[in-house]
């Protein structure tokens, strides 16, 4: 009798354990490469069939938008191409190479329109960052390039127009006495008079005849070459845009740029500058009513905690710990540099205990995202990674958050390709599909060449919102606006920067996870020209629109 009701027990505890295991199992979150299956046939190409110089290893990056504003993400990918005195004789079955922009059809499918739309360029290409320059509501594109750069006006009908020589934004022929060398750009009113300004990111005096004596069968390395000053653009009453670097004291000749990320680091009120900069320390220019400052050191964001500048790739940034400040992780070829902020603009180093450091080491990173793949309330990472000196394959990683700052690599469990080596380069997240959960695409400089689009297939049942800024008279006011999100108790705080991947844009739109939350109680923006507004009691699981001064005006 004893034993049955013993038994008895048992069975009772294994029907109440049902509920919980079944949501243990749904809560699992795939990542599925449909990369052929949505029609992306892109490959990239290094100029020839070899991979000796910093040019060929550094690749090219991705960038996502919504180029026909019909709500549904479109991938425009750069490319490498031949180019005479630098690449193989044999490369030049690689001179037609060009950039390509694909289309989002919304039923998981895209279609390649670059031809119609006259964004394939003639360029080697390395990054591009869209914008809508002249608030007629349809994304631009901007294209920095290893030599000129070129911007195309979006016309709103599926087409662009190059319209570089009347904005001013070529850049220079030359730095330093070589090649102009691009790698991004970044857009902000640094001078709060409502018109967009963009700093130019460029990265270092490449000579392709040099080589190591001591090592002349491998790269030298990027110490080994002069840099290139990056270049501040103001946008001028009649639209054009004027260089005024040296003005701002932001002149650095001999600086290797890899990325730059814009954002209130002090929580002042206004936008500061963070230099990722290759095999030297990084910068970061605070701004301070108006006047710029180099202070990376005194912040604690210079060097990795070895005291080593490393070849840091560029800043994602996000608050990785729920306190409300926003954190710094950097790609980089050693080991990455996650710096904790701990208030008024100084950083503390915390790769060792975050576990970010064991998991990176030895990979080589590059393009990485702070980004919430399972929309549980907290930033998970991932990162693409390549040695740089030597194509070697490596393992991509997707680093799981505690909530606390504490990262695990779980991307074995959530999809094949966090089990396969690839030479990953430029990274960026979005919502294809627009089902509420991040994807990923990622760019590779190996012989595959190939991009993975990884389709993320949520279905844990946790709830999200997706958010659009739109400045009162364009994006001046909205590009670096912080918001925070309060949802049963718990806050978040996001910045609507984009432009935080190597050589890549991600989604436009802030990416809020709630975890079982099903609305926001309260949302507050506080816009990048101090303006301030609050919203509360909204509905979690859709997309929204967001107009300084006037409200919700899209659902």
């Amino acid at each position: 009798m004893i034993r049955l009701k013993f038994r008895s027990v048992l069975y009772f505890l294994f029907l109440m354990c049902i509920p919980a295991l079944l949501f243990a199992q749904k809560k699992s979150i795939m990542f599925t490469d449909i990369t052929g299956k949505a029609g992306i046939n892109f490959k990239y190409t290094i100029g020839d069939y070899s991979y000796k110089n910093i040019l060929e290893s550094s690749g090219s990056g991705i960038t996502v938008f919504d180029f026909n504003n019909d709500g549904f993400m479109d991938i425009y990918l750069m490319n490498g191409k031949y180019l005479e005195g630098i690449s193989d004789p044999d490369g030049k079955v690689f001179e037609n190479s060009h950039n390509e922009l694909y289309k989002n059809n919304g039923n998981g499918t895209f279609t390649n329109v670059t031809k119609k739309a006259g964004l394939a360029g003639k360029n080697w290409s390395m990054a591009a960052s869209a914008i809508d320059i002249d608030n007629d509501g349809f994304q631009d594109l901007y294209v920095l390039n290893f030599g000129q750069n070129v911007f195309y006006h979006n016309n709103g009908n599926d087409t662009f127009s190059d319209i570089t020589v009347s904005l001013g934004l070529g850049g220079p022929n030359k730095l330093n006495g070589f090649t102009k060398w691009s790698i991004g750009a970044s857009f902000w009113d640094y001078n709060t008079d409502g018109k967009l300004d963009v700093m130019v990111g460029n990265f270092m005096a490449f000579d392709p005849a040099y080589f190591s004596p001591a090592t002349p069968n491998l790269m030298p390395s990027p110490a080994e070459y002069n840099g290139q000053a990056s270049i501040l653009y103001e946008q001028q009453p009649d639209g054009k845009f004027m260089d005024v670097t040296k003005k701002n004291k932001l002149f650095y000749p001999d600086s290797r740029n890899m990325g730059l990320t814009i954002f209130d680091v002090d929580d002042d009120g206004d936008l500061d500058i963070f230099q990722a900069n290759d095999h030297q320390l990084n910068f970061l220019f605070k701004n301070d009513k108006g006047e710029y400052k180099e202070v990376a050191v005194g912040s604690g964001v210079a060097a990795n905690n070895d005291g080593i500048g490393t070849g840091s790739m560029h800043g994602t940034i996000g608050d990785i710990d729920g306190d409300g400040l926003v954190d710094i992780f950097v790609s980089d070829l050693n080991y990455g540099a996650l710096y904790r902020n701990i208030g008024d603009g100084v950083f503390v180093d915390i790769t060792a205990e975050s576990g970010i450091m064991s998991a990176m080491k030895g990979k080589g990173g590059w393009g990485a995202s702070l980004f919430d793949y399972d929309n549980d309330g907290d930033l998970d990472l991932v990162a693409a990674n390549g040695t740089a000196e030597e194509l070697i394959l490596q393992y991509p990683l997707l680093m799981e958050n505690d909530g606390k700052g504490k990262f695990k690599n779980a991307g074995k469990d959530h999809g094949a390709y966090f089990s396969t080596k690839r030479s990953g380069r430029g990274l960026a997240v979005g919502d294809f599909n627009n089902d509420g959960f991040l994807d990923i695409i990622i760019s590779h400089v190996d012989k595959q060449g190939t991009t993975a689009l990884l389709k993320n297939e949520g279905g844990n049942g946790n709830h999200w919102l997706g958010l659009t800024l739109k400045g009162m008279n364009g994006p001046a006011s909205a590009i670096g606006a912080k918001v925070t999100v309060t949802a049963g108790g718990k806050k978040q705080v996001f910045v609507n920067q984009w432009a935080t991947s190597y050589l890549s844009n991600n989604d436009q739109r802030i990416h809020i996870g709630l975890g079982s939350q099903k609305q926001i109680d309260q949302l507050e923006i506080n816009w990048s020209d101090g303006k301030k507004e609050v919203y509360k009691n909204i509905a979690s699981n859709r997309y929204l629109t967001i107009l300084q001064g006037k409200g919700i005006i899209k659902n």
